[in-house]
């Protein structure tokens, strides 16, 4: 595995799952083994809470501003509107993208709050396809309680993920093609060993440039 080809566009990876179940951790090191083996690699993580819009995003998630719930989502959807063409350039160049979290974290946490699935995916539309997302599920809720600093922001409660995981399950359902469930409960070399050979079998196999779109 080397740098990217000319004639090749980088991979789109997505990380999804409830909070705490270990996204951050494997696309960190998903990045570090990718950069280690010479792929042109960038990581990214939504909300981007540096931009206005994600300055906003965040004082809602640390509980310092109140938002309504069709409000939050659509600036959810903004963030990553935001941040589209850069990623498309970096895509098309060569470079592979690792994210942690995407559009469906944003139609599983408002679906979760009573918003509907339809409304929640419009706005998505024309977003930039993942070519694969790696789906972390926890076997039991019970286990998010057990992580470090799980209740710090406004969704961590274990009723609402319970809410969110049973979206997920939803999505993944009708996403299962390009969707792969990982067990967020096995040692994390473990998970890191699954992910890597999945992404390894798509960089061999990105044959040209062109560039999925949610539909």
């Amino acid at each position: 595995m080397g740098t990217s080809s000319a004639n090749k566009r980088g991979a789109f990876i997505v990380l999804e799952g409830c909070d705490h179940t270990g996204k951050s951790t494997q696309s960190r090191l998903l990045h570090e083994f990718l950069q280690k083996r010479g792929v042109a690699v960038k990581r990214m993580a939504f909300p981007e809470r540096k931009s206005n819009i994600g300055q906003t995003i965040n004082a809602y998630l640390t509980n310092k501003k109140q938002i309504s719930d069709e409000a939050i989502h659509l600036l959810f959807t903004a963030n990553r509107w935001e941040f589209q063409n850069e990623m498309k350039e970096l895509l098309l160049s060569g470079t592979s993208l690792i994210v942690d979290r995407y559009l469906y974290s944003g139609i599983a946490y408002s679906t979760a709050k009573g918003l509907s699935y339809e409304w929640c995916l419009a706005p998505e539309k024309g977003l930039l396809r993942p070519d694969i997302v790696f789906y972390m599920k926890m076997n039991s809720i019970d286990g998010l309680l057990e992580r470090g600093n799980f209740g710090d922001e406004r969704y961590e409660k274990k009723e609402f993920q319970a809410k969110v995981s049973n979206v997920f399950e939803d999505i993944y359902a009708k996403e299962r093609h390009y969707w792969h469930e990982i067990n967020a409960e096995l040692a994390g070399d473990d998970i890191h060993k699954v992910i890597v050979k999945q992404t390894e079998c798509l960089l061999k196999n990105l044959t040209d440039k062109t560039l999925e779109y949610m539909k």
